[in-house]
């Protein structure tokens, strides 16, 4: 299995994206401590946004391995390639952005962003997984 020139530097800037998750489970200690103030919805959103980030981010490395294995060409194919890691950073940062803000209870205007993830996260996973089933 070879990955296309576009897979592998796409998969060597989401591997690179991994310290930005380390920062954020470093941060998570400190909540988790006390150390920064929050509501318990802050804090939940927190660990979601964090969950989300290192998951997709893993499900992006893994999806990549199979899209050059596809007949998708054109946007289908970047579809595939792009969708999931996209996601991640629309779904982790959904969470963060709508509920920053001192003492929220609720998420804020910025939950739209989270919504938009997860349809990249549909339409990636979508057209990957056809494109494999019909190569």
């Amino acid at each position: 299995m070879q990955l296309s020139d576009a897979s592998r530097i796409i998969a060597g800037a989401i591997l690179l994206t991994i310290v930005t998750i380390q920062i954020g489970g470093w941060f998570m200690t400190k909540i988790v401590r006390g150390d920064v103030p929050m509501t318990d919805f802050q804090k939940s959103f927190a660990r979601a946004g964090h969950g989300h980030a290192g998951v997709l981010v893993i499900l992006s490395l893994v999806g990549l391995l199979y899209v050059d294995q596809t007949g998708l060409t054109g946007f289908p194919l970047w579809l595939g390639r792009l969708g999931i890691p996209v996601a991640a950073i629309l779904m982790s940062g959904g969470f963060f952005a709508s509920s920053a803000g001192k003492g929220l209870t609720k998420p804020n205007q910025f939950i739209w962003v989270l919504w938009l993830g997860a349809l990249s996260l549909a339409a990636g996973v979508v057209t990957l997984g056809l494109g494999l089933i019909t190569a």
